[in-house]
């Protein structure tokens, strides 16, 4: 499945990608990055600073909006966007350059980071949302404070603080979904924060669609608020592309459930799509069959099928 050309072509709205990275300009992604087993990333406060620095740095050298982070022990959450191709460019450097300088500080050998950095691809403004969110309520979830906005290592302030400090990262990419006064942005950003930390327990490293369960419950707790925000269509506006709707996916999850077991050429075709969607999200093949209530075998039969 080439992802490059379902993006462009508006089937896919995210995908939770490994190995091969996507690069295409003003592509919107959720990067995460982890040490390898339980070693730690940061061991003092100067540590967090040079990341910090390296990520200003080659924000700059490399074109890339950064709109918000956190900087956990052992692992790196990023919400970034390059204005050319070349996230991948940018993300090798950033994780490269700070490895060097940690292993020569801690006359330390081996591999800092655990593999290639993991990327969410972000095509809709909901979750881009929910994906700034989880990314702040971080701290809060692993125990280090009691209140996200505590937390010195992340972005959160740039969200919350009025005035905000000044920072390279760009808040007000996620904060203009909200509302259009400053300061109503940043209550409604707070009041979001807070109600994020109860609404999921799931780990995005562990758990591809965190993220995603975090905004559907985010949707049912603000209906209000994230119609507005899917009226806004910043994102698709930011990459002149056009994508499909997740109400879409579950209601051709529905349809296909209540059709006969004798399937026809366009309904097999249709199935194996949106099996393709699932995949593209992240979700493993026991879990699409759970889905859509069939066996594991169906789904793979589904994709190795000539439509």
């Amino acid at each position: 499945m080439d992802y490059d050309d379902l993006i462009r072509q508006g089937k896919i709205k995210r995908i939770f990608r490994a190995k091969r990275k996507l690069t295409l300009p003003k592509l919107v992604s959720h990067v995460t990055q982890r040490a390898a087993g339980k070693e730690p990333l940061f061991l003092e406060d100067a540590d967090y600073l040079i990341m910090l620095s390296t990520m200003k740095h080659i924000a700059k050298k490399r074109s890339l909006d950064v709109y918000a982070f956190c900087l956990m022990p052992n692992h790196v959450h990023i919400l970034a966007s390059p204005r050319a191709e070349g996230l991948d460019q940018a993300m090798r450097d950033l994780f490269s350059r700070y490895a060097m300088m940690f292993n020569r500080k801690y006359e330390r050998k081996g591999h800092l980071f655990a593999g290639p950095y993991r990327q969410a691809v972000c095509l809709d403004d909901a979750y881009l949302l929910a994906a700034s969110l989880y990314i702040h309520m971080n701290p809060v979830r692993a125990g280090l404070v009691p209140d996200s906005r505590a937390y010195r290592w992340s972005s959160v302030r740039l969200f919350c603080d009025r005035p905000a400090p000044r920072s390279f990262v760009k808040p007000g990419f996620v904060l203009r979904l909200l509302n259009q006064d400053h300061s109503s942005q940043r209550n409604a950003y707070s009041e979001l924060l807070d109600r994020s930390v109860s609404l999921t327990a799931e780990d995005v490293m562990e758990k591809p669609g965190a993220v995603t369960k975090l905004c559907e419950a985010l949707a049912k707790a603000f209906p209000a608020l994230f119609v507005r925000v899917g009226k806004r269509m910043q994102i698709a506006q930011r990459t002149g592309l056009e994508f499909l709707d997740d109400t879409q996916i579950e209601r051709g999850i529905r349809d296909l459930q209540s059709v006969a077991l004798r399937l026809s050429p366009e309904t097999k075709k249709a199935r194996r799509f949106l099996i393709e969607q699932l995949i593209s999200r992240g979700y493993k093949r026991d879990e699409i069959a759970a889905r859509f209530g069939v066996s594991v075998k169906t789904v793979y039969n589904a994709l190795r099928s000539v439509t």
